[in-house]
């Protein structure tokens, strides 16, 4: 199977997605992946049965990754994302991933590197999203039977293996240094995105920065966890551009954690905002819990880029307008490009350099 062929394949999957996310359930053999309904019927099943196990992930989440990588998925991206690495035809190393199930399908970028790269990979996923990434892996061993032999997807014990790409949290990252020290790895930590406000944002922007804080119920790496906002900010202009995500307290297991954060901020006598739906807290820490924001004021732009650089090993994303060359515009932390690596960390570079 060439490199060719893998790219073929992926961009298949990503039409399949398309068609299933945009309602366009066709059968036939003029616009259809699959010529039988079953693939088609078992994703809405396969769905159905994610968000009954795992209540953060709701159909809306689902649809909307499963959206995200069908746009990423063509033939187009996947092309401009290989074309400066010099990949293999073909590998006989195995790559072990552990995946993340913090949001839905989290994982399938390192899925798809190793594969690309012509590597064989093991794949222990997540329990909290155990049946998305078996799901499409099924769907690309029938677009492609070749992957068949070179995919094994287990919840035990990980062997056999020749490098190691996982995802934890810090606690759990120093354990995945100690065991897997012995062969070539990448292993990834907690990260947060902040987001940069200078009193001049308009509306729509605030309305965008909405979606990077309540996407996923704000628990993905790439989600806004705290604001930095200058001296005086007016806080009023924030909360109204936000208003229209109001809807995230319908959920039951996000209006739990405002409940219990606003009782445990109000009984430590802690100064908070609130309007309803996110309560707003000034503190010096990054990861803020569910349904809050943390915040911190700042004198001037370069005290705080100052800061931030600092704390880059700390920081998955920036949000803003101007702030610094690498700043990701409002509402585009949920919309990240094939070559936009978790962690900065460059995948496909580790992969590639395997085989050299």
């Amino acid at each position: 199977m060439t490199l060719s062929d893998r790219i073929a394949a992926f961009s298949k999957l990503g039409t399949f997605l398309h068609q299933c996310t945009e309602s366009r359930y066709s059968h036939s053999k003029s616009e259809g992946v699959f010529e039988a309904p079953e693939h088609y019927e078992e994703l809405t099943r396969i769905i159905e049965s994610a968000v009954h196990y795992n209540g953060w992930f709701t159909k809306e989440n689902v649809h909307f990754s499963l959206a995200q990588w069908s746009a990423a998925l063509t033939s187009e991206n996947l092309n401009h994302w290989v074309a400066p690495y010099t990949i293999a035809e073909s590998s006989d190393l195995t790559i072990a991933i552990i995946l993340a199930g913090n949001i839905p399908l989290v994982g399938f970028h390192d899925v798809l590197s190793v594969l690309i790269s012509g590597h064989h990979v093991i794949i222990k996923p997540s329990s909290n999203d155990d049946k998305l990434v078996p799901y499409l892996i099924s769907c690309l061993i029938a677009i492609q039977p070749a992957f068949k032999d070179r995919i094994a997807i287990t919840e035990g014990k990980l062997s056999g293996f020749d490098a190691m790409i996982a995802t934890g949290s810090n606690n759990t990252a120093r354990y995945f240094e100690h065991y897997f020290s012995h062969v070539p790895h990448i292993i990834r930590k907690n990260r947060n995105s902040v987001a940069v406000l200078t009193g001049t944002e308009t509306p729509e922007e605030l309305h965008a920065l909405g979606n990077d804080i309540f996407q996923y119920y704000g628990l993905g790496c790439r989600s806004v966890s705290k604001l930095y906002v200058p001296k005086g900010y007016d806080f009023d202009l924030f909360f109204k551009g936000i208003y229209n995500h109001n809807t995230i307290i319908n959920g039951a297991k996000y209006a739990n954690n405002y409940d219990y954060n606003k009782a445990v901020y109000l009984m430590s006598n802690f100064k908070l905002l609130d309007n309803g739906f996110v309560l707003l807290k000034e503190d010096t820490q990054y990861s803020s819990p569910i349904a809050s924001l943390f915040y911190e004021t700042y004198d001037t732009i370069t005290q705080l880029q100052d800061q931030l650089n600092a704390d880059t090993e700390k920081i998955q994303c920036i949000v803003s307008t101007g702030f610094s060359k690498t700043s990701i515009n409002f509402g585009d932390t949920q919309c990240p490009k094939l070559w936009d690596y978790a962690d900065g960390v460059d995948t496909l570079s580790f992969l590639t350099q395997l085989i050299e």
